[in-house]
């Protein structure tokens, strides 16, 4: 009997589960600074990373100095070998940690602080980048090669969309042309109910040799603990699967030998297995260890154990769970990972628990998508180069026609050339937005987004938001929607957001920070003349407000006033926390000229700026007030002569 069956991967993963990291836009840009610095040291110029323990402690002390990490890794090393690998996966850094060409590029990008559009698919400067890498970069699974973002496009030009479960639990089995096949066959099967995700991953696990071996020694042998151990195929440690020996044993017994007595302790078995969620949420129909006590019969679900009837029939089912549960287990955990890679291309959409390509680089794709597949399952050496989508592959040339061809005929225009389709393009996104407001951004949720600013319950607000924003961005960007529900939801609120945003409409943030303010364009109505009101947000509290915010908020406006002479702009300052001399200080504007530091010709006179809490931003919401009124408050607020400590509640808050 073999002592030990090894374990093979069965699955592609993008990044390493070590490298899972909130604001990932972010976080990537930081590293290439950091490491970027950290090389023109003349002491470390000239050595090498590769095995070399003191220089990457070294490298974990410099994160820790420039508050990259918090707290003492127990492995130093080891910690800053994981902080890098994810960016030596997709080509931004080599092995020795030194920046790719690729690299340095995608780090002059975030240092200019300028994300603008500059290509053909209408995407960020760096979203084009992580785009080219992702084409390039590459899986070894189980000796054979993949490049899982091919995988993913070609999928998607079959099928058209993913559910979020298939996006888990079944694209990453595509590891090869053969398997990649019958994965679309089986999903395509799925959505007629003809089989289970769970059947799926089964079956493409019972493809693989190492699976059936354990599956073969199982059934020829008495069941222990060591044969327990040894078909487990633990990719740590054999002793890690020790706990499925009292589980097997549980199970046996409640159904070969139909002792309903051993269903309480088989629930109390699961909670000593690492994944054992898995097997509660199959086996039983509560959590409530109590419920099970009292009725266990009552509480057990239908599943394909209830079916056995012999020993062999029991090993068969319990070891196809248990390696169904171990790989869910570990899809599981790529998924945030793959996403997280995915979304920096912002060409794939996550809307409503499903992925699909958004509509130019699908049509893109689609169209070359017959050679760019050749290349799915070979390695590509270009990955730490910078070259364009033509040399990445020769087919991967924007052919105009085709394009406006799939677009016409996916939304039913009639549109003849591309810059036609930009402008239809451009609907769709709002139509977009307006879903996305509807479903994510209810008044009620915006209530309760404003409460978690005031606490600074800031995981929560990445829960309900994204967590690839920091929260400053975050509360930047719900009263940018916030705004744009109280204006009647007329505007360009995706242009005034001085923000950047993903595939999905949701705000990522970016080392080099982006303008404090958003900027709103009003035409003429009765009810306000034509003007521009500048949005400054933050969260500062009340012992940096003061410093942080009055000469930003002045300065922007003051500059607007210069530019465009239009005297009836105005800026709201919003905070969760008014400190009363920063009342005091923008009132004072009112009456104090602000001079262009460049050429004190030029200058105004007085400027229009109106402190807003988050307090009464929920008054406004509940209240259903709209801009026209709140124009009206905010102008007479504005010519009020009441003293600051008196100003606000009388003129602001009373009045809302």
């Amino acid at each position: 009997m073999p002592t030990r069956i090894p374990y093979k991967s069965f699955c592609w993963g993008l990044g390493t589960t070590s490298f899972r990291t909130k604001n990932f836009n972010k976080t990537i840009e930081k590293q290439l600074e950091l490491l970027d610095e950290f090389w023109k040291k003349p002491e470390n110029t000239a050595k090498s990373w590769a095995s070399n323990n003191v220089l990457q402690e070294k490298y974990y002390d410099f994160m820790q100095e420039k508050k990259f990490v918090v707290g003492d890794a127990k492995n130093k090393p080891k910690d800053a070998r994981e902080k890098t690998s994810g960016l030596v996966d997709i080509g931004l850094i080599d092995a020795d940690r030194k920046l790719t060409e690729v690299g340095r590029v995608l780090l002059e990008i975030s240092k200019s602080n300028d994300f603008s559009t500059d290509n053909i698919l209408q995407i960020p400067k760096d979203s084009y980048i992580y785009l080219k890498q992702l084409l390039k970069t590459f899986n070894e699974v189980d000796g054979k090669c993949v490049r899982p973002f091919i995988v993913l496009l070609y999928v998607l030009s079959i099928l058209e969309k993913l559910s979020l479960e298939e996006f888990t639990y079944l694209l990453p089995l595509c590891t090869d042309k053969e398997n990649t096949d019958f994965i679309v066959e089986k999903i395509i099967q799925l959505r007629n109910s003809d089989t289970s995700v769970n059947s799926i991953i089964i079956d493409r696990l019972m493809t693989m040799d190492n699976y059936k071996t354990g599956l073969e020694l199982l059934l020829k042998n008495k069941v222990d603990e060591d044969i327990i151990c040894t078909v487990g195929m633990n990719r740590k440690s054999r002793s890690y699967d020790k706990p499925y020996f009292p589980l097997y044993n549980e199970l046996y017994e409640v159904f070969v030998k139909h002792n309903n007595s051993a269903i309480i302790r088989s629930f109390k078995a699961t909670k000593k297995i690492k994944i054992g969620k898995f097997w509660r949420k199959y086996l039983f129909n509560t959590v409530s260890e109590r419920s099970i006590a009292n009725d266990p019969k009552k509480h057990l679900n239908k599943t394909i154990f209830s079916d056995v009837e012999t020993e062999n029939d029991f090993k068969e089912t319990f070891y196809k769970i248990m390696h169904l549960f171990k790989a869910k287990a570990t899809l599981s955990d790529y998924l945030d990972l793959n996403r997280r890679y995915i979304k920096t291309t912002d060409i794939i959409l996550f809307e409503d628990d499903t992925v699909k390509v958004d509509i130019v680089p699908k049509h893109f794709f689609n169209s070359v998508m017959p050679e760019l597949y050749k290349e799915a399952f070979i390695a590509s050496e270009q990955l730490c180069d910078n070259y364009t989508l033509e040399e990445i592959n020769s087919c991967l040339v924007f052919n105009e026609k085709v394009i406006v061809e799939g677009i016409n005929k996916e939304l039913g225009t009639s549109i003849a050339k591309m810059s036609e389709a930009y402008n239809v393009l451009e609907e769709n996104r709002y139509r977009r937005l307006q879903h996305l407001i509807d479903n994510k951004f209810t008044d009620d949720k915006l209530i309760t987004l404003l409460n978690l600013f005031e606490t600074r319950r800031n995981a929560e607000i990445n829960s309900m938001v994204t967590d690839n924003a920091d929260v400053p961005t975050i509360f930047e960007y719900v009263l940018g929607i916030l705004w744009y529900k109280i204006s009647g939801r007329k505007g360009k609120i995706l242009d005034y957001m001085k923000l950047s945003l993903d595939a999905d409409l949701l705000p990522k943030t970016h080392a080099a920070g982006g303008e404090a303010d958003i900027v709103y364009e009003y035409e003429e109505t009765r009810y306000y003349p034509k003007h521009t009101l500048l949005l400054e947000a933050t969260l500062a509290d009340s012992t940096n407000q003061r410093r942080m915010e009055m000469e930003p908020v002045s300065r922007h406006l003051g500059q607007h006033l210069i530019k465009t002479h239009n005297m009836n702009s105005y800026c709201v300052f919003v905070t969760n926390y008014l400190n009363i001399n920063v009342i005091a200080d923008f009132r004072g504007r009112k009456n104090m000229p602000y001079y262009d530091p460049n050429d004190y010709e030029k200058y105004v006179d007085g400027m229009k700026i109106i402190p807003l809490q988050t307090s009464e931003l929920k008054e406004i919401i509940s209240k259903n007030i709209k801009y026209k009124a709140l124009y009206s408050i905010f102008d007479e607020a504005y010519k009020s002569e009441s003293k600051p400590h008196k100003w606000y509640k009388t003129m602001i808050s009373c009045r809302l």
